[in-house]
Order: structure tokens, then sequence, then C-alpha cells
């Protein structure tokens, strides 16, 4: 195959042809049973569905951002695509000169890999950039979905808003000279792990000793509590990795995509003092019900979500998607408490596992609460970088 012809394509933000892009996932893992493609909706819009693209300029994420795509054919044989981004929000914040990277696919073929990352890299040189980082979607800002590639655990589907690929991809990127700047990682939670004896106390002692009340979202009141979740989030997360605070259009966007699938009492604020201190939110994993069919017109966007509306009630299993603890309120045990009171309801309402991710490497606080309550690592997902200029 290295030795045939094929040709790399660049496709900007808004052309028709942005669904080839998008169906270049669907043939590179196609048969895969553990791959879950997001809906194509999710990517290219659906007026229907109610939902916004994010590969359309409609996008709330191109209000701040540089973005081209580029897949590698030969003839009508999708071999790969990649994305290239500059997300300026991002340098400002950071005061960087980073290009990112992203949905990256790749058949098993280095020189169409290399072909790909090479055109990402120009792109990127040509705006200034000095290193490039990936993949993500577009970027690696921590809110954002599909986030890096799957190096460990790949006999799994990936929850919500997650990746799953084929374990070459790693040895593709790292043949190119990209290197390991950050890794994360999921822990398996089930009502039968080995809870550590000492958890449960702690979160009754420290609920005694301090003012702490928790409190599950109100759905009538979804668009405010994304509003409090959104606010805990921005200033839990602003020391870590790769952070970028969410912006109000972003947390719009995050209120309409959760709305169909949030159990409210598994999305549970703390309040110390009568002050909002922490957040916890676990969510219904819809790709249970999105898994493909890999036949037509079974893996249509209507009938997946026809799929998902009818068994959503039946999911019983969770993705932890978000949990921060504002900086004055930590090292007192309301993460404890919070964490331990959220699995437990969700264990209490049927829900039979939960997938704490994706944690950062370093994320110490969150990896010993995931420990305590009995999880396994079985899943880790790795970010690369290199320098480009």
């Amino acid at each position: 195959m290295a030795r045939q012809r094929f040709v790399v394509e660049e496709i900007p933000l808004g052309s028709r042809k942005l669904r080839r892009f998008v169906a270049v996932q669907w043939e590179i893992q196609r048969g895969d049973p553990n791959t879950v493609p997001p809906l194509r909706g999710d990517l290219l819009g659906n007026r229907l569905l109610g939902l916004v693209g994010l590969l359309t300029p409609a996008h709330p994420y191109h209000r701040h951002a540089e973005v081209t795509h580029f897949i590698a054919r030969r003839g009508r044989t999708l071999l790969g695509r990649v994305a290239a981004a500059v997300n300026h929000r991002f340098n400002e914040y950071h005061g960087a000169k980073l290009g990112f990277f992203g949905f990256f696919e790749c058949v098993d073929d280095f020189w169409v890999a290399r072909a790909l990352l090479d055109r990402a890299r120009g792109w990127l040189l040509k705006r200034g950039m000095e290193h490039m980082r990936g993949p993500g979607g577009y970027s690696n800002a921590t809110h954002e979905p599909y986030q890096a590639v799957l190096i460990e655990g790949f006999d799994t589907p990936p929850t919500v808003e997650l990746t799953h690929n084929p374990p070459y991809y790693g040895e593709l990127l790292e043949r190119y000279g990209l290197r390991k700047v950050k890794d994360y990682h999921a822990y398996w939670l089930s009502p039968e792990s080995p809870e550590h004896p000492r958890l449960e106390r702690i979160a009754r002692e420290v609920r005694s000793r301090r003012d702490i009340e928790t409190r599950p979202a109100v759905l009538r009141r979804l668009r405010e509590e994304v509003g409090l979740i959104v606010k805990i989030y921005n200033e839990a997360w602003a020391a870590n990795w790769g952070f970028l605070p969410i912006t109000e259009a972003e947390a719009d966007a995050m209120a309409r995509s959760l709305k169909p699938i949030v159990d409210p009492e598994l999305i549970r604020f703390a309040y110390v003092g009568g002050e909002p201190a922490a957040v916890i939110g676990l969510i219904p994993d819809p790709n249970v019900a999105l898994r493909p069919r890999w036949r037509w017109p079974l893996d249509t966007d209507l009938v997946r979500v026809a799929r998902l509306l009818v068994a959503r009630r039946r999911i019983r299993k969770l993705r932890l998607m978000f949990f921060g603890v504002r900086p004055g309120f930590r090292k007192i045990g309301v993460d404890a408490v919070l964490y331990h009171e959220a699995l437990h309801i969700g264990w209490e309402r049927g829900y039979r596992a939960a997938e704490a991710s994706m944690i950062l490497e370093e994320n110490d606080l969150i990896i010993k609460a995931a420990e305590a309550m009995g999880g396994r690592r079985y899943k880790t997902w790795r970010i690369y970088e290199m320098p480009i200029s």
C-alpha cells in the first residue's frame, strides 16, 4: 500500500465535502465491535434534532479559532483524515503559539499518516505556530470532547464523548516524531467494587463536622444549573494542565446536549456554609444505545436517536463526566462526601457500572477517590506534542 498513489485533499470549514471527512471514521473502524462514532449531527449539525455541529461555522468554537481539514484517499477509497486548528483563545490564555491537530483517523500505513500530518503541520507553521499538539477534537482544552488517542483498553467501547481507535494509532504518531505530553485515565467502578472501609466513615464524619449540604440538579432550571456548573468548573480547574474557561455559548450548547439524557439526581452540588463549593456529574451513557449496527438505515442519526429515546431509562452505565471543588473548599473532605454520595445514589437507582474519566495522570485527588471506591484503571489515552518551527 505504501507505494500506491493517493492524494491528500484540503476541505475548508463550511464545505459540503466535510461529509466525507466524517465518513472516514466509519470506514477505517468499520466492524470494530468497540467503536461508537458520534452522531453525524454532532459534527455536521441536524436541524431536526436541534444539533449545532462542531464542524459547522455556527458552532461557538469557531468564534475564536481557525480550522481546516484534510482527507487522504485513493480514488473513492478513504484512507485517513486530520484537522488542523489554531485556537486563539487558548493561545491568548496560555501565552503560547500552539497549533492543534485532531479528528485523526488512518489506515495502518505510515506514509498516509505522514502525508496527513505533514499537511496539518505545514498549515500550522504558516500561521506562526511553534508546537503541534494532539490529537483532540479540534484542540485539547480540558472540556472539549473526543480527546487524545487510546493506548490501553481496546477491548471495551468508549463512553459518551470519548475516543476509540485501533491500537496502531499511537505507533503511527510516535514514528512521525510526536512525543507524549500527557496521559488521561479511566477507572471502572461497580456496586460490587471493594470500597475502602474508611471511606463511608470519613464522609459521615466530615458531613457532621462541617456545615455541608448537598442537592441534586433541578431539571426545569437546567440552564441556570449549567451556569453554576461552569462557574465551579472554571474555578476548580483553573490550575490544571490544558485548562481553558468554558464560555457562555459553550455552556448553552452543553445544556442542550445534556437535557435528553441527564438524570438530575446524579448531578449533585455541595454547599459549605450555604456557599457553592463543589459539583459532580454522572451521566447515563448514551453510547450504550448508539453503538452502530453497521448497516443502513440502522446507522442513520434518526434511527440511532430513536434507539436512545427508547432505551435511555434502561441504561445502566454511567460516566463520571465532571467533578470540581473550588480552591477555597479543598482539603476539608467535601470531595469525599460528594463522590461517595453520588455513586451510592447511582447504585440505589439501579445503575450497575460507572466510568470515572478523563482523569489527568497527576490528579491524585480524583485517582485516590476512585481507588477508594474500588475503582480499577482500565483505559488510558495519550496526547502528543512536537516542535514545528
